[in-house]
């Protein structure tokens, strides 16, 4: 039988959502790495791999106020190699977290898609 791939959750420790998904990760005791960008960065091939099987769309968090306080030059016509780009130099513009599975990626913490992933 073939062993699983380990499952790594990435995101910044000191993130609320993050800390909620490893909060609900270690009480159902599923075994888990973390990654976390502020101290181990990340790969521009990783990034690259999770834009090709999520889209760039999904995986930058538009929302958070790193992404906000960008001059608009910078948010004015987002292409994925730009996104990238925006990510790659300032990775609390990922959307946290991201579960690696080994066969898919989740992004975002929402309880019942974890329990349905995870079951």
């Amino acid at each position: 039988m073939a062993k699983a791939k380990p499952i790594t959750i990435y995101g910044i420790k000191s993130c609320d959502t993050m800390k909620k998904a490893r909060t609900w990760l270690e009480g159902r005791d599923v075994a888990h790495a973390f990654h976390d960008y502020k101290e181990a960065g990340i790969e521009r091939p990783r990034l690259e791999a999770w834009a090709s099987q999520v889209g760039w769309e999904v995986l930058l968090n538009r929302a958070g106020t790193t992404f906000r306080n960008l001059p608009e030059e910078a948010k004015a016509g987002l292409t994925e190699q730009k996104a990238i780009a925006l990510m790659l130099a300032q990775p609390s513009m990922i959307k946290r977290p991201v579960l690696d599975l080994g066969d898919r990626l989740i992004v975002g913490f929402k309880p019942d898609i974890y329990e349905t992933s995870l079951a």
